[in-house]
């Protein structure tokens, strides 16, 4: 199989030396490796705080059985993967064990009765090859190169059918489903599917899925902020997985950045990504709470003055907010009258507090927005196809290594994406678009040189 997908790809042209007949005639293994967790060690961390719990003792590399291909789902060999916050929460059993996800799911069909497992393959990204598809998938076939996103839908219900993200059977793949992308196969439902950009390399083309289609719909998309030329947006870890794409879509699209960092180092990124309008939270000693129980109102107002020194005497028009608890309180204060505070996460706490005055007498808005439809999600990655948004990949890791990888991004050590090399023997390998790729290497390896 491997030896097939490098002799497909070693062409320079970008032309197939193997047929999709030739693809769909391999035979597939029984099994493979994948990354795991293990069920009957989902209490392994009971009485440890959210820091103490390490990824590196619950993530396990098994020889895992190839799952049944059911229709309108494809399998596909994964090259490279990468690490996403949730699976950090998967790797540590928080807020909840993901098992707790597969068991309802798999109550819900006879199909999706094989997600209840007693192990759970992680992982919500993936570049790699599709090796089979199901009956009723007729836009892929053996042998395209994919990437994934991690939307999981059913569309049965009506609900989901202005936006996808509103079914109520949607879930995110590899974190509420099983059979994820930090794996040597994949299974992933057709829609999933999306082309390959084809100037990165396999590792580089796996890292933007989630992060990117999360930041465009949250910031850009009518769904979430709804970005215009000229705002000023507040962007909280601006250099990590998400701040870094909701950087570059504020100065694509004409924005103002706003770049919290917590380093010299992260303050550099931003600029080369061309940011102008930078804060380093740890050198300027911001520190919102008094303690567990008391927020200070005197360093949102410490915020809210160097904001305006920064925008020439301007509010934020956006706050884009992933911390959670640790920021809220601070997001909600300085986003501007009429603004929008527009969330997807809560990396520090999910019970947010603020002070509501701020909020309703000066008409600000709290959005939620949580992943990508699929429509934002092909937007955002041929946004990348094009050259437009680039990845921003730091440090590769081999599938054995996932654990390290997994804790780096729990303690925060990773600039930007951390990849996961599955099946690809090493970086570097299937580019196709070497022309449009030097046009950008400068860009697409920012993130690997500092």
């Amino acid at each position: 199989m491997l030896d097939a997908i490098l002799a497909s790809t070693a062409s320079d042209s970008g032309s197939h030396t193997v047929t999709a007949a030739d693809f769909a005639a391999l035979p597939l293994p029984e099994s493979y490796r994948a990354v795991t967790v293990r069920k009957d060690e989902a209490e392994m961390f009971a009485g440890l705080t959210t820091r103490e719990k390490d990824p590196r003792k619950s993530l396990h590399v098994d020889e895992v059985p190839v799952p049944e291909l059911g229709p309108g789902e494809a399998l596909v060999a994964v090259m490279a993967s990468s690490v996403n916050y949730n699976s950090v929460w998967t790797s540590i059993f928080e807020p909840i064990s993901t098992f707790n996800f597969l068991e309802r799911y798999g109550k819900s069909s006879p199909l999706a009765a094989r997600h209840d497992l007693p192990y759970h393959i992680i992982g919500s990204d993936l570049a790699g090859v599709v090796l089979r598809t199901g009956p009723g998938v007729n836009a892929w076939h053996p042998g395209d190169e994919v990437v994934a996103h991690c939307l999981s839908v059913e569309l049965e219900s009506a609900d989901g059918h202005n936006d996808t993200m509103l079914d109520p059977e949607q879930r995110i793949w590899g974190f509420e489903t099983n059979f994820g992308g930090l794996a040597e196969i994949a299974l992933v439902k057709s829609n999933q599917l999306m082309p390959k950009p084809k100037h990165l390399t396999w590792e580089e083309a796996a890292s933007p899925g989630l992060v990117n289609s999360t930041a465009y719909r949250q910031l850009v998309s009518r769904n979430g902020a709804g970005m215009k030329q000229g705002d000023n947006v507040l962007i909280w870890g601006a250099s990590g997985g998400l701040g870094s794409y909701a950087t570059q879509f504020a100065l694509a699209g004409g924005a103002n950045p706003i770049c919290v960092v917590s380093s010299p180092q992260k303050a550099d990124i931003c600029r080369a990504m061309g940011a102008e309008a930078i804060i380093d939270r740890n050198a300027e000693g911001y520190k919102f709470w008094k303690d567990e129980h008391n927020q200070d109102p005197r360093e949102w107002k410490r915020l809210g003055k160097r904001i305006r020194e920064l925008t020439g005497g301007e509010d934020v028009d956006i706050v884009f907010e992933h911390p959670g608890r640790e920021t809220f309180g601070a997001s909600v204060y300085v986003t501007r009258k009429g603004g929008t505070i527009v969330t997807c996460a809560s990396t520090s706490g999910y019970n947010h507090e603020y002070d509501n005055r701020y909020l309703w007498m000066s008409l600000k808005r709290i959005v939620g927005s949580h992943f990508a439809n699929y429509r934002e999600a092909w937007e955002a990655n041929r946004l990348i196809a094009k050259g437009k948004i680039h990845p921003t990949l730091s440090k590769t890791y081999r599938l054995e290594e996932t654990g390290q990888a997994a804790y780096d991004v729990h303690r925060n050590l990773h600039q930007g994406k951390v990849g996961v090399l599955a099946l690809a023997p090493q970086e570097g390998l299937g580019v196709r678009d070497h022309e449009l790729r030097e046009k950008h290497i400068d860009a697409i390896n920012r993130f690997r040189n500092v």
